[in-house]
């Protein structure tokens, strides 16, 4: 049996609500209705998508990622940026971001590893980090704006969760297969 998985950071639930708020005047930009908004309650900070992963890698990931992550440092993620891109030939989204966080990267690095030891292969290619606020079809006529509205948001990277991803009636419903935490920042 096969499951969608991919690595993410949690987002406390005032940043989530503040990203909410920012997510409702982008609104106005969806001219066509065709974005799908996401769900607050379903923020989160997408580092690496797996893709269809096996019960048995679930396991093997848990140890990779527990030993390669061991003396990481938790640290503050600064979302500074909204953008629309192209996730696949098949989906876009508009998107919070932290721009050239090093940290981030770093980290987003480390999981595309950790993926890679495991046997997980995925194009990656463009991906950035990423916090989805409203997904439509890749083909669409949505027209973003010239300038994004600003944005300047921290939140605590301090643990990385594996979740699965399943097709819902409203969404996607992600299920934490496991977490682990990161080294305390002092």
């Amino acid at each position: 049996m096969e499951i969608r998985a991919f690595f993410a950071l949690a987002l406390p639930g005032s940043v989530a609500r503040w990203l909410a708020d920012y997510a409702d005047t982008l609104c106005q930009y969806d001219k066509q209705i065709e974005v799908n908004w996401v769900d607050a309650e379903s923020y989160h900070l997408t580092l690496c998508f797996l893709g269809e992963i096996s019960l048995a890698q679930i396991d093997q990931l848990e140890d990779i990622t527990r030993r390669k992550l061991s003396e990481v440092r938790s640290f503050q993620v600064h979302i500074d940026t909204a953008g629309y891109y192209a996730v696949s030939q098949q989906l876009s989204v508009i998107a919070a971001m932290g721009h050239d966080d090093e940290e981030l990267n770093g980290l987003n690095r480390a999981m595309m590893e950790i993926a890679l030891e495991a046997g997980i292969e995925f194009k990656e290619e463009d991906f950035k980090p990423h916090i989805t606020l409203g997904r439509l079809p890749a083909k669409n006529k949505f027209i973003p704006p010239p300038e994004w509205p600003s944005l300047d948001l921290f939140s605590l990277a301090d643990s990385v969760i594996l979740f699965q991803s399943r097709p819902g009636e409203r969404g996607s419903i992600y299920t934490p297969l496991f977490e682990i935490p990161l080294q305390d920042m002092a």
